[in-house]
């Protein structure tokens, strides 16, 4: 099986401290990988790193093959993210944020792809209007489009459902179903039963080191529940 992500001893630190302690894993193409554990895990940090947001201080890391360090430009045009953090320029209307992406990506009949991905995520008739305007469910469909524009193959979600209400978790699920095929997906979760049942792999973290890496079907919700549980009282890396 080809494997999507390649992570080997990746290490990120701060000062004396380290977010990331020697993170080594395998993500097999067209996985949904779950992360979990305590705040100040290394959870984010893994993500933002892993998709050249942050340099990593040793280790390496590949993303289909390409280095995260050495060609951080390829593995950008190869993957997408999603963040609670919306990443769109609030006064720019919905289209002309996908124009914008489109652009700096080079790609083909940009309008035309644009209009395909906002009719998808249910937005054309809101294109003309400033994302500033939007409601936060609307504004995580935005970024959505925004993160597949470029047709990426590895997809990270960090905290996609922060601040959601249940309707616009409902649309958010649909999309990222009717969106999984031939993509592998990371995402950052505190909501362990929303991501128990969202992965095919699950990834629990504690101190900037992962405690347990383990394909779904080999784990046990109650038992996967009482380990993810054990992790609160380790603090920060």
């Amino acid at each position: 099986m080809t494997e999507a992500i390649v992570a080997y001893k990746l290490t990120k630190a701060y000062g004396r401290r380290r977010a990331l302690d020697g993170v080594s894993f395998d993500v097999p193409e067209g996985a949904f990988v779950s992360i979990f554990g305590p705040n100040g895990a290394g959870k984010s940090t893994l993500l933002r790193t892993l998709a050249t947001l942050t340099k990593p201080t040793g280790g390496t890391a590949t993303i289909h093959g390409f280095d995260i360090k050495e060609d951080p430009d390829r593995v950008r045009g190869s993957i997408g993210m999603i963040s609670h953090r919306p990443m769109l320029y609030p006064d720019l209307t919905a289209f002309e944020n996908l124009m914008f992406v489109a652009r700096l990506y080079g790609i083909d009949d940009a309008e035309a792809q644009v209009r395909t991905m906002l009719a998808a995520v249910e937005l054309d008739h809101r294109r003309f209007d400033a994302a500033r305007t939007f409601s936060r469910g609307m504004t995580q469909r935005l970024s959505i489009a925004r993160a597949l524009l470029n047709d990426p193959s590895v997809v990270f979600l960090d905290e996609p459902y922060a601040g959601l209400d249940p309707h616009a978790v409902e649309i958010f699920d649909s999309l990222i179903a009717r969106l999984r095929e031939g993509r592998t997906f990371v995402m950052v979760s505190h909501d362990l039963q929303k991501g128990f049942d969202a992965c095919t792999h699950a990834l629990v973290m504690a101190r900037g080191r992962i405690v347990s890496f383990s394909p779904r079907e080999d784990l046990d919700l109650s038992e996967f529940s009482e380990l993810y549980r054990s992790t609160i009282g380790m603090g920060v890396a």
